[in-house]
């Protein structure tokens, strides 16, 4: 039985943003934060996220961020019913 191709979760134009960056990064002329105010790319990781945010903002096919997909999903959570006695006495003197 032939295997079933999957969707590309990025597009190949966005891959092509990521190799751009990494090329940058590995002349050493790859700079982060706004307008390339930020200081040098020191990591991998850091040159592939910029690659992925700029591809986000043309427009082109990448994933949501890991941070948001986290937040979606539903919590388990279990609650335990505590209850407080009342520590509140009642005065005999009136």
């Amino acid at each position: 039985m032939a295997r079933k191709a999957k969707k590309r979760r990025y597009s190949r134009s966005a891959s092509n943003d990521v190799e751009r960056e990494m090329r940058r990064y590995k002349k050493g002329t790859a700079k982060s934060g706004p307008g390339g105010r930020g200081g040098r790319v020191k990591s991998r990781k850091q040159a592939i996220a910029i690659g992925l945010s700029e591809a986000r903002q043309k427009g082109k096919k990448v994933p949501k961020k890991a941070s948001k997909r986290k937040t979606s999903k539903k919590k388990k959570t279990s609650k335990k019913k505590t209850t407080k006695k009342s520590s509140t006495r009642k005065s005999s003197k009136r």
